[in-house]
């Protein structure tokens, strides 16, 4: 009897075993949208309010994202449409990321141009790594309809950042710090700079048994341009 107790045992843990690495290896879809008041990325004022919809799926760590804005209220606001491929092992995540906006160099808009003076295409590649208590990331910009320095050349534009997350009362917060190392015109600096000082606060809004929205109210201040911003926003998701 107690063999067939162990026997038993075994077998459970192997298939309990068995369901944990079939659950770590399932495909993860993603299917979202944020409506914010004003679209506000990395410290810079990029619109009025949006329509930002995201479209990813997840795979061992390797993961594909879609992920598009269109203007909701000023036809003028450029829509974007980016694509980023990214792999993440314990805390490490490093990518690449294409950004695309119907206004650029290539006055028609067009995805499929990818001349290098003509594109309206920036394509960037990122690193970081996530401690648990804060994060930190880097990016630049490698190819494209890139910025340019205090000499007119290319200025491979970067931007880095810190952020930690933290719980307050009912809600999840993160601060963020972002600064660009050096001049460029993609950024709107002339040197290194603050560019991004942010506080965002989020909440989950219960509006049925199985159904939530999360909502979330963010600060943002750009030392750098002397801008400070006010955003809401909320997610629509299945």
């Amino acid at each position: 009897m107690k063999k067939a107790i162990k026997m038993l045992s075994l077998t459970a843990l192997l298939l309990a075993g068995t369901t944990a690495v079939e659950a770590q290896e399932k495909v993860e879809t993603t299917v979202s949208a944020d409506v914010v008041s004003q679209y506000i990325w990395r410290g810079l004022d990029l619109g009025n309010p949006a329509l930002q919809p995201t479209l990813g799926i997840e795979y061992k760590g390797l993961s594909l994202e879609a992920w598009g804005s269109v203007g909701l209220t000023d036809s003028s606001d450029a829509k974007e449409f980016d694509l980023t491929l990214s792999y993440t092992i314990g805390g490490l995540n490093f990518g690449v990321s294409d950004y695309w906006f119907s206004n650029g160099l290539d006055p028609q808009g067009r995805y499929f141009k990818y001349d290098a003076h003509g594109t309206n295409h920036v394509f960037e590649g990122f690193v970081g790594y996530d401690f648990g208590v804060a994060s930190v990331a880097w990016y630049t910009n490698f190819a494209g309809a890139d910025g340019v320095n205090k000499k007119g050349k290319r200025a491979y534009s970067s931007y880095f950042e810190v952020a930690a997350p933290f719980k307050l009362a009912t809600c999840d917060w993160q601060a963020t710090a972002g600064a660009v190392p050096h001049a460029t015109d993609y950024y709107g600096t002339s040197g290194f700079a603050v560019i991004n000082l942010a506080l965002r606060a989020t909440k989950e809004i219960k509006v049925t048994n199985s159904f939530s929205i999360p909502i979330f109210g963010e600060v943002v201040g750009n030392p750098c341009s002397q801008k400070a911003y006010l955003v809401f926003g909320l997610t629509l998701r299945p």
